[in-house]
């Protein structure tokens, strides 16, 4: 579906947006805006990273952002993250996705014509509202998912119900992070080539606070899954160290059992009155010895 969105007189560019985009829908604007067969086909393709190309007339450029809602345990790019593509020059942008993207729709609904007055601050400004989502995923979500869970592996008994979603945390950070180091060419481009002004800072600023927020995050992920192996490796050691001690305690003892449960005909010991007692009571100070050798190394 093709709107017309802005091309008012008053503007110096104009918006076009597609929606659910067909190569149908490129037909006119192909002659129109001089664009590019390799450039269509990118923007129709599906799973394409954010990159930008610089081309006769005007420039393609694939943005991503973070979705309001996506389920927690999804970790392929198309699930976590939402795609805009954009073709622009002096007087035209165009912007197509498959599915409604809320920060073009607010636009799309009330344009701030005055701060957005040409093409290349509108997608300086379509391109950070992207990079923000990224920001905004980090303060309103994971971090709080991952206190919880970091309270989960030092407090609580039953810790491994968190694994499976910390997995899933680990994957869409790393997949942000890829985004991300792919976002740092369209940012250099905005800011150092195609122009330069207090815009394209803010927009630099945001790129540098997400990676730097994604980087720590991926830090701590990491951390965590690190201190919650050593928790259950150090768990197990302390129940094979229980079994082991058992072990130690138990095998003189089965040992001298076995002597005295064999069926020979001379065993003097047999016919003995106290032979019983005896030997219960040489069983006893076995143990005790042996208590008294772990106490003394200190592994009781």
């Amino acid at each position: 579906m093709v709107r017309n969105i802005l091309e008012d007189a008053s503007s110096k560019f104009t918006w076009i947006d597609i929606l659910e985009p067909t190569l149908e829908d490129f037909g006119s604007l192909k002659e129109k805006f001089h664009l590019h067969d390799s450039s269509i086909k990118d923007c129709l393709q599906v799973g394409q990273l954010p990159k930008i190309e610089e081309f006769e007339h005007y420039y393609f450029l694939i943005i991503r952002s973070i979705p309001k809602k996506f389920d927690n345990f999804s970790d392929t790019l198309t699930e976590i993250t939402e795609r805009v593509s954009i073709f622009f020059g002096e007087n035209f942008v165009i912007t197509v996705h498959r599915e409604p993207v809320d920060y073009v729709e607010k636009l799309a609904i009330n344009f701030p014509l005055e701060k957005l007055h040409t093409s290349k601050l509108f997608v300086n400004h379509l391109t950070s509202e992207a990079l923000k989502t990224f920001e905004n995923l980090v303060i309103n979500k994971l971090n709080r998912q991952l206190d919880s869970y970091e309270e989960m592996v030092f407090l609580h008994q039953r810790r491994k119900d968190f694994l499976r979603q910390l997995y899933y945390i680990k994957r869409q950070i790393d997949l942000i992070r890829i985004i991300l180091t792919l976002y740092k060419d369209i940012v250099d481009l905005l800011h150092l080539r195609a122009f330069k002004n207090i815009y394209t800072q803010d927009l630099k600023d945001i790129y540098a606070r997400s990676s730097t927020l994604y980087r720590n995050i991926s830090e701590n992920t990491a951390q965590l899954l690190s201190v919650y192996f050593n928790i259950e490796s150090n768990h197990t050691n302390d129940i094979m160290r229980t079994l082991t001690i058992f072990s130690v305690f138990f095998m003189p003892l089965t040992f001298i059992v076995g002597v005295y449960g064999m069926n020979f005909d001379h065993m003097p010991e047999l016919a003995w009155y106290y032979g019983y007692p005896a030997v219960m009571l040489g069983m006893a100070l076995l143990a005790l010895v042996i208590y008294y050798w772990f106490k003394k190394r200190k592994w009781l």
